[in-house]
Formats: structure tokens, C-alpha cells, sequence
């Protein structure tokens, strides 16, 4: 357990089984939670934790909590101490998520262990608990750090129960972030990660999936990848760290590098137009769109908490800096002199204001204009941003991007309510299951419904 004062006494009882087998509680083929990092990466062995009361069935599952405002869902019915809930019967999926999620866990949630028994304690986590034992291999000062300890702080938050939560990354620095999580995780291979986690979440839709990804494994041999999993709006959280360079392979440019960016695979300047990645989100039709910094912690992670209570994929580009091979890439937007007047930070509902409050933005037109709030305009005058105006959102990615004379803008930029493509595949397989049953898959192998090619036909 966590040296954290805030974690429960220990010697309280487990927390309520909600079902299933232990092999049953993570995805298969991935790593438990406090025994190993994936890819085979032993964790040291740490203090045992407490076991649960006898006969206690590892817990499952029931669906990852959304952001505040979101009512509850029924509570589920406490079982007596130490029942399982009766195994699904063969052929049988589990339920889809339900159409309401719980809210996010109370920043204090232990539950007396009194009256009847049927409560038992449910340990309240910190970010101590989702410390893998790997030791983290960045290098030093890199802008990964940020970005780990931030999603480590914000998970307690978010989810009670550690099993249920997986992270999935490709290939290169940023996919190194399973390892360093005391998660369920999948260190898959490169650009494939939006493929390996639309299975897992189609089959799993109740387990909190999220992304892990890097600027050149996303958007150059992922780019396919990266765009059916916005289009296809798959229920789980993609977080892009882009930092303008191939890293992990001693800095060559990438999909996302400036025009004229001179790499060792680019020494007269690089000639290919870059990538903006949330402008390629909202071209693909990402129903959450959001860009962040490695350098902000606060904003880094509010922007979490949104992605993670958007029901559909919630794409967040994150601003990371390379300090070995793309020093500086972003210091405009992170850095005390020039933040104010280089950063806008949108909110809905709110009007564009920035280099506080000295300057802001309307449209002229289609055209978005700078405005001097010091000299005969107000706030009253800027544009009122709408973050579930899709052309907006648009305008202010494409307008303000490498825009010498306007603000990058960062935020929560597009965001809108569509049906999940894990719900709705659910959804289709128990209607084709009640019309038709369960299927036989050893009788359609056998069945009728061959041919035979005879020696001498036309292929």
C-alpha cells in the first residue's frame, strides 16, 4: 500500500466483490496490476497487499466514472460478504457500459465496515498507487515526466479500482508510459496501438482503455489508424505527445516538424509541409478535441479530466518538449515572458481574451482578427467561444496555427455527444443474439453453405 496518510488502515476489510474470476477481472494477455510491466518487464515485489475475506472473487469492472455534473446511475445491489456474482454463461458477452456513467469517486470514499456487513472499506487511491516499480528511462528533463506525473495525480480521481483502467501505446519515447503506470497495460508495436485498443475495448467495453502515443508513431505509419479511431468514435481517451521530432530514434523530423527543420535526416531543411494534429482530429470527425502542455500542469490536467468524462474518443494533443533533440520547441507557449501574449486559452461560453486581458479576437467574416482591448475595445467585442461549433473549432485550428501575428489557442476546442462505436457494436451483437440465439460456430464451419472447385474449371 501507499506510504500516502491518506490511505486507509490496511487491516480493513476488502473491498466488495463485484463478480467474475481473476482471470476474468483484465484484459487477456495483459499485465496485472502490481505484478509485472508489460512486455514481460518484472516489477520488484513490494509489500504484500491485504487479502480480501475468503471466497472473494477478484472485482471487475463496471465502467469508468465521468466529470461533474453527470447523475449517477442505480446503485448495484451489495451482495453478502464474500459472494461472487454467478459466472455469464458460455457464449454469453459481458454488458455494455451503461448509458449513464457513475460520477467521478468523492475525494473521500472509505466506508465504514459496520451495521449489517454487507459494506465493506473501499480504499481511497493516491497517486502513489498507480507508481509502477520500473524505473522510469527518459531522459532527464524530458517533458514526459510532466505528462506521467500529471495523468498519475489525476487517475485517483477519475477511478476507483486500478484493474480496470489499461493503458496501450506504440513504439517510441511516449510509449514507454504503460511501464511506468501500475496499471493493466499493452506496449503494442508501431502506429498499431488505435487498432489493438478498438479490439480490446470492443470486447471489454466496461474497462477504461487510453492511448499513449507520439507524433511520429501516431501520425506517420498510425496515420490510418489514428483517423478511423476518431471517425469510428471508439469509447477510450488518446493522448498525442508531440514534440516535433523523432526521439527515440536520435532525432530525425517528423510528421509534425516545421518547414525547413534541419535534422540528421533533413540536414539541407526538411521540405514537407507538417501535420497539425488537431486540425487532422476535427477533418476525421474526433468528437473531442482538445491541446494541452507538458509545462502547465494545471491545464494538462483539467484537460484529463475532460478528455476522460467525454463518452466517445477524446483525442488531447499535449505540447512535450524534447530537451536533447528539439530543445525549445514549444518555450513560446510555456514560458513566463512570452505565454501571455503567444498562449489563448479558450473556455465555453467565455469570450477570446489573452495577454491578460490586453488583447482578444473576433471573426471578420471567416477571418479571425486581433483586437487591442487597451485601445477602444472590450471583451464585449471578442468572440464568445462555443466549443460544440465544429466550424469554429476548425477556424481556430487551421487560422491559428504557425501564425506569427495570432495566439495558438489551447483548450478543450470541439466537443460533441455521438454514440459510442463500442455501444453501439455491442448494441448490434445482442439484437443479432435475441433474433437469431447464440450461434453455433462449429456447426457453421460444418454447415451446408460450401463449394468445390472441380479439376479443369476456370478460376
Amino acid at each position: 500500500m501507499s506510504d500516502d496518510p491518506q490511505q486507509p488502515n490496511e487491516n480493513l476489510p476488502a473491498r466488495i466483490p463485484l463478480g467474475g474470476t481473476p482471470e476474468q477481472a483484465g484484459p487477456g494477455g495483459a499485465q496485472t496490476p502490481g505484478t509485472t510491466g508489460p512486455a514481460g518487464a518484472a516489477k520488484p515485489a513490494g509489500p504484500a497487499k491485504p487479502a480480501g475475506p475468503p471466497g472473494a472473487a477478484k472485482p471487475v469492472g463496471i465502467g469508468k466514472p465521468a466529470g461533474p455534473g453527470v447523475p449517477a446511475g442505480p446503485a448495484r445491489p451489495a451482495g453478502p460478504p464474500g459472494a461472487a456474482k454467478p459466472a455469464l454463461p458460455p457464449g454469453v458477452r459481458p454488458p455494455a457500459r451503461p448509458g449513464v456513467r457513475p460520477p467521478a469517486p468523492p475525494a473521500a470514499r472509505v466506508v465504514a465496515p459496520e451495521g449489517d456487513g454487507d459494506l465493506t472499506a473501499l480504499p481511497v487511491l493516491s497517486k502513489q498507487d498507480f507508481v509502477s516499480g520500473s524505473d522510469v528511462r527518459w531522459c532527464p528533463g524530458c517533458g514526459d515526466y510532466a505528462i506521467l506525473a500529471a495523468v498519475q495525480r489525476t487517475l485517483p480521481e477519475l477511478v476507483d479500482r486500478r484493474e480496470n483502467v489499461v493503458f496501450i501505446s506504440g513504439i517510441g519515447c511516449s510509449s514507454r508510459f504503460p511501464y511506468y503506470l501500475d496499471t493493466y497495460g499493452f506496449h503494442t508495436i508501431h502506429g498499431r496501438a488505435p487498432a489493438i485498443a478498438t479490439g480490446l475495448k470492443a470486447v471489454r467495453p466496461e474497462l477504461d482503455v487510453w492511448v499513449v502515443t507520439g507524433d511520429g508513431d501516431a501520425l506517420s505509419i498510425g496515420a490510418a489508424h489514428f483517423v478511423h479511431l476518431c471517425r469510428r468514435n471508439v469509447d477510450l481517451q488518446l493522448l498525442l505527445f508531440n514534440n516535433q521530432i523523432y526521439g527515440l530514434t536520435k532525432g530525425q523530423y517528423s510528421p509534425t516538424s516545421e518547414v525547413g527543420k534541419v535534422t540528421k535526416s533533413s540536414p539541407l531543411g526538411s521540405l514537407d509541409h507538417p501535420f497539425n494534429p488537431v486540425a487532422l482530429a476535427l477533418g476525421a470527425g474526433a468528437t473531442f478535441v482538445a491541446r494541452t502542455l507538458d509545462r502547465d500542469a494545471k491545464h494538462l490536467q483539467y484537460t484529463l479530466r475532460r478528455a476522460h468524462a467525454h463518452r466517445g474518443t477524446s483525442f488531447v494533443e499535449a505540447y512535450q518538449n524534447c530537451n536533447i533533440f528539439n530543445d525549445g520547441a514549444f518555450f513560446e507557449f510555456t514560458e513566463r515572458e512570452s505565454k501571455p501574449e503567444q498562449a489563448l486559452f479558450v473556455e465555453h461560453g467565455k469570450p477570446l481574451v489573452y495577454d491578460n486581458g490586453k488583447k482578444g479576437l473576433k471573426l471578420d467574416g471567416l477571418r479571425l482578427v486581433g483586437l487591442d482591448l487597451t485601445a477602444g475595445h472590450s471583451a464585449a467585442d471578442c468572440l464568445v467561444y462555443d466549443e460544440t461549433d465544429r466550424s469554429l473549432a476548425t477556424i481556430m485550428a487551421d487560422q491559428l496555427f504557425w501564425n506569427p501575428g495570432l495566439p495558438r489557442p489551447f483548450g478543450v476546442l470541439y466537443r460533441e455527444e455521438r454514440t459510442s462505436y463500442d455501444a453501439d457494436l455491442n448494441a448490434q451483437v445482442d439484437a443479432a443474439i435475441q433474433a437469431k440465439g447464440p450461434g453455433n460456430l462449429s456447426a457453421l464451419l460444418k454447415g451446408s453453405e460450401t463449394w468445390t472447385i472441380e479439376e479443369g474449371e476456370a478460376a
